[in-house]
């Protein structure tokens, strides 16, 4: 039985900040981010799913074999995932697409994935639909979580990403999971509301058990009604904000299989979320010992 397995496409990422720039594309996504931090803090069994290029084809599968994850189906698609990340001097970002993987269907889902103890729907750019949230909601008893950005994300004019979502869809995307983790700006999209302790609490009062909505450098909301935790950043100097959240759901899900209450997963979480902001791509360093030493920090 796997932990986790998550799904979503792997994309290969230029990212551009005011501190660094990658040099040519780098390997991210919200389903790799999350599987490599759920490993490296001891998850003894995680999965993958989703689509990739031929051309990334080789460099993804040894990639994952180096870092333990499991490619429970990766298929072969006429393009990879990806790209242009362009970060200015306050954390905004604009997205511009290099590349767009294939869809993941319902039949790309194999047993072992439905046997899992949780599952991660972890889309970049609509490679995931509601016919496969219902499928998973029907055949699996995992608990379900959801980082909704990319079932937010439209393709406009010249490649560049906007979000979009009506409340119709907003609220049957959110009946079908258990946990949904979106960022402020996208959970504003999802609800309509500025206020992320409202769009938190519509969260739940739409369907899902448990919402968290992140804050960047303000931290993180955790819960499940009209209570909310709020989970406090810990402070560090951001190199690259590319994968903070994809880092922090990863996080979370490894805490929360050890039956810790919603703030202890979100400070372990937050914990985690800062050591990858100061680092670019998918070589940081995250581990056990460090991740509780800043929890410990954050808890004083």
């Amino acid at each position: 039985m796997y932990d986790l397995v998550a799904i979503g496409n792997p994309v290969y990422d230029e990212i551009i900040t005011p501190f660094t720039q990658s040099e040519g594309r780098v390997l991210s996504g919200c389903s790799t981010n999350a599987c490599l931090a759920a490993k490296r803090l001891g998850l003894k069994r995680v999965g993958l799913i989703g689509c990739i290029g031929a051309d990334f084809e080789g460099q993804f599968r040894r990639a994952m074999e180096g870092y333990g994850v499991d490619l429970v189906n990766i298929k072969v698609s006429d393009n990879t995932g990806g790209f242009k990340l362009i970060y200015d001097s306050k954390g905004n970002r604009t997205l511009d697409v290099l590349g767009v993987a294939g869809k993941i269907l319902p039949e790309d889902l194999p047993p072992e994935c439905l046997n899992s103890k949780t599952i991660l729907i972890a889309p970049i750019l609509q490679e995931v639909s509601l016919d496969l949230l219902r499928a998973l909601r029907e055949k699996s008893n995992a608990k379900i979580f959801l980082d909704p950005q990319g079932m937010l994300r439209q393709m406009g004019s010249h490649g560049r990403i906007r979000a979009t979502c009506t409340r119709e869809r907003a609220a049957a995307i959110t009946q079908l999971v258990d946990v949904i983790k979106p960022n402020e700006h996208e959970a504003k999209t999802l609800t309509g509301v500025e206020s992320p302790y409202t769009a938190a609490r519509l969260l739940t009062e739409w369907g899902a058990k448990t919402s968290i909505v992140t804050l960047a450098e303000r931290g993180s909301l955790v819960g499940t009604g009209r209570n909310f935790l709020r989970i406090p950043p810990y402070k560090t100097s951001a190199i690259d904000p590319t994968g903070a959240g994809d880092t922090y759901i990863g996080s979370f899900i490894t805490k929360f299989l050890e039956d810790a209450s919603l703030f202890e997963c979100g400070v372990f979480a937050s914990a985690a979320a800062s050591i990858k902001v100061e680092h670019t791509g998918p070589d940081f360093p995250i581990n056990l010992a460090e991740t509780r030493r800043r929890v410990n920090e954050l808890l004083k």
